[in-house]
């Protein structure tokens, strides 16, 4: 049986670079070289594309754009055509025909559908969410109003953006209790939040999320715990749900990027600390969720729990970390699939597309 050959993206022009060369060395390592082709495209901080033909060990170092002679300019052509990727060479222009591409970039300019609509314009298969979808659920705010719709708990919560001044910042948080979580509405990895205790700490916390991007969500904080349910499909109604896990936090209140990143003052349990009741409310909510939302490929849909038990909304992640000691693969884990297998559920149900 002939390879297909799928394209692995990695880096990108994103504050979440450097989790992203974590993410998409364990892709290329682990993906199976008997059933696929992989062709490394790593993106630069400052948004240059090549195929690089180096060291894979030299992604997770951020060392692999740094030889010139294993990095060729190129880029994924909209021209179905082509179907595929361009190299430009001195020698002359290089297509390479793809079955396939797999972002594994976090956060903006790889996470909110702009990667994803050149995909789907080229014709090529996509391993994840699609543009609508991708750029719905970086929306934190309006992903809440699809999930409110849908018939999920969200948190109580308003918008602001750049354009506002004090005071109207102050009245559309005037129906709200603090304390407030005053995140970016377009970020991952916790980046650009703040938790505010009262009033005086709020344009601090605002101006601060702006950094990040131009609107803000400000909502009421959820007394209870973080969980998360990771779910591979079709988005018909096809899914493979992983065990459901719990962020259990030592201090604070939230999982900021330090937490996440180096396991300090927090701890994450895998399955959950939950009852089997609980548990499969959860993966319900995270069925319901997935499908309104549109996700198809891979999602990690995170939730809180109250003590009363009920199940609040907070995010989706379209590209959640991918090595193979992240979140999501180990919840996959629970349910007997190793992390090569889940790269592989990944591809088989988006090139069945």
């Amino acid at each position: 049986m002939k390879k297909k050959t799928i394209a692995v993206l990695f880096g990108g022009c994103s504050s979440e670079y450097g989790i992203s060369l974590n993410s998409g060395y364990a892709v290329l390592a682990n993906m199976d070289k008997e059933k696929y082709e992989p062709i490394a495209i790593g993106i630069t901080e400052d948004g240059k594309w090549f195929r690089y033909n180096g060291d894979i060990e030299k992604i997770r170092t951020d060392e692999w754009h740094k030889d010139p002679s294993q990095c060729v300019p190129a880029f994924i052509s909209p021209d179905r055509g082509v179907h595929g990727l361009v190299e430009l060479r001195h020698t002359g222009n290089v297509f390479t025909w793809l079955d396939g591409a797999f972002p594994v970039l976090h956060g903006k300019n790889g996470e909110d559908g702009t990667v994803q609509g050149l995909i789907e314009m080229a014709g090529i298969a996509l391993m994840g969410c699609g543009t609508l979808s991708s750029a719905l659920c970086m929306d934190k705010y309006r992903a809440h109003v699809v999930a409110e719709e849908a018939g999920i708990d969200i948190p109580k919560a308003c918008s602001v953006n750049g354009k506002f001044d004090d005071k109207a910042v102050f009245d559309a948080v005037s129906g709200l209790t603090y304390p407030l979580f005053v995140k970016p509405v377009k970020a991952g990895s916790s980046y650009g939040i703040t938790v505010v205790e009262s009033s005086e700490q709020l344009m601090e916390a605002v101006n601060f999320a702006l950094e990040y991007d131009d609107e803000v969500i400000i909502e009421e904080k959820i007394t209870g715990f973080e969980v998360g349910c990771s779910i591979i499909g079709d988005g018909k109604g096809n899914e493979i749900v992983g065990r459901v896990d719990e962020i259990e936090l030592f201090t604070g209140c939230f999982f900021d990027y330090t937490r996440k990143y180096t396991g300090v003052d927090s701890k994450i349990h895998t399955p959950a600390r939950i009852d089997a009741e609980t548990e499969e409310r959860i993966k319900d909510a995270g069925r319901v969720l997935f499908r309104a939302l549109g996700c198809k490929g891979f999602a990690r849909l995170d939730m809180f729990l109250t003590p009363e038990g009920r199940i609040v909304f907070n995010e989706v992640n379209t590209i959640p970390g991918f090595t193979s000691v992240s979140r999501f693969p180990k919840m996959m884990a629970g349910v007997g699939l190793e992390y090569k297998d889940v790269i592989d559920k990944i591809i088989e149900v988006s090139l069945s597309e």
